[in-house]
């Protein structure tokens, strides 16, 4: 595959290192190994997966974040093999793995996290890893195209990779965020859904890093739903070195609100992406609920309707079955007055305090099989507001995943 750089080289951070190549854990022969580094140690946050079934990689990782006390020089990660459910046999393949990384590049073993993503209950080919690592080590390089080839190596059921990028002024300096990630299925909140990585040149403390990296997770990764399913191998990783050459950011600063924005435009990107590019999807929705009693209980309605079927399937086929959003919304757990709530779906108004209002259907139909469809629920009841991002669930979906495995 001709690989050509998505993001133009300007807006790679300072003193990162990337590298990808296909040890052979897909049956394709595709890229599925990818390795990146820091040339000095950097701040390190991440949020997990929450389900109860966790991969070895995860549990490892979390180990050595504390160990390092949020200090990482290196990601080693493979698609291609979840490695959960893998046993005893799964543990020792994710520590040869960052032993063999660490080795390698000379660092600590602690300081080495560890990622993979494809089938659960399938032992980890490690020796196909471990063979691969030299080269990959050796092939590190600071440029776009680089970083490239390891968006690809991480995708799995994705038709296309997604990556991300945005930047900042501080002190006369420009500072520099990247990111790609991986996702189409099994995607649902619960950390954050996928494997994704940022890494940016800004210095920051760990502590601040992983407080900021939390309340922008609550907003873009932890906001989209595909199928409601959370993988067990969930991870978002944010590395930062302070390669820039900016001073240090400090909580409740106009930097620290500039770099808050900028990691939050690159997360709530890549999340939109994996959206877009959900198994079989068409269109992706945008689901916004007004005037909740609290943004909580927005959420949890908007992320009901959300995850709905029939809501996602009427979506599919451009039905503007208002009736669907409406129920979702009343057994989403959340009180509400129904005798007060509008709906508008793609702009037009079908529900208004809580009767039904003439619309052209066709019409209707019509605006519903755009790329991008907006639904706005308003309940009328406090100030509490939220938006969730999906997708549409179509018959490609189901052909997908009835045959992951074959």
């Amino acid at each position: 595959m001709n690989i050509s750089p998505a993001l133009p080289e300007a807006s790679l951070p300072r003193g990162f290192r990337f590298a990808a190549t296909a040890c052979g854990l897909k049956k394709t022969g595709a890229l599925d190994l990818g390795l990146f580094s820091s040339d000095v140690p950097a701040s390190a946050a991440a949020v997990f997966t929450q389900n109860l079934v966790v991969a070895a990689p995860v549990t490892l990782s979390k180990k050595h974040l504390q160990l390092s006390k949020g200090r990482m020089r290196a990601v080693v990660v493979n698609s291609g093999n979840a490695n959960c459910a893998t046993g005893a046999q799964g543990d020792a393949a994710s520590l040869r793995t960052v032993e063999e990384t660490a080795r390698r590049l000379g660092l600590p073993v602690h300081e080495v996290f560890v990622c993979s993503t494809g089938v659960i209950g399938v032992q980890l080919p490690v020796e196909k890893i471990l063979r691969a690592l030299p080269s990959l080590a050796r092939n590190r390089r600071p440029s776009m195209r680089s970083f490239a080839e390891l968006s690809l190596a991480i995708c799995t059921t994705d038709t296309r990779p997604k990556t991300a990028a945005a930047s900042f002024k501080m002190a006369g300096k420009r500072v520099h965020f990247v990111g790609c990630a991986k996702g189409a299925g099994m995607i649902h909140p619960n950390m954050a859904t996928t494997l994704a990585f940022v890494v940016t040149d800004a210095a920051i403390s760990p502590s601040l890093l992983k407080k900021t990296l939390q309340d922008v997770t609550s907003r873009t990764f932890n906001s989209i739903s595909v199928d409601g399913d959370t993988s067990t191998n969930d991870t978002l990783l944010v590395l930062a070195n302070g390669e820039a050459g900016a001073p240090s950011i400090k909580p409740g600063t106009r930097a620290h609100r500039a770099f808050a924005a900028a990691l939050e435009h690159v997360c709530h990107s890549l999340a939109l992406q994996i959206v877009a590019d959900g198994e079989g999807a068409q269109r992706v929705i945008e689901i916004e609920v007004r005037h909740a009693k609290t943004a909580a209980a927005a959420k949890r309605i908007a992320e009901t309707i959300a995850t709905s079927p029939l809501v996602k399937t009427a979506f599919a086929g451009g039905d503007p079955n208002w009736g669907r959003v409406f129920s979702a919304a009343g057994r989403s757990g959340v009180k509400f007055d129904p005798a007060l709530v509008d709906i508008k779906m793609a702009g037009i108004p079908v529900l208004r305090r809580g009767q039904p209002v003439d619309f052209n259907e066709r019409a209707a139909s019509n605006k519903l099989l755009a790329d991008h469809v907006p639904l706005i629920v308003d309940l009328h009841a406090g100030t509490g507001t939220a938006r969730y991002w999906t997708c549409d669930f179509t018959a490609e979906y189901v052909r997908i995943n009835a045959s992951y495995r074959t």
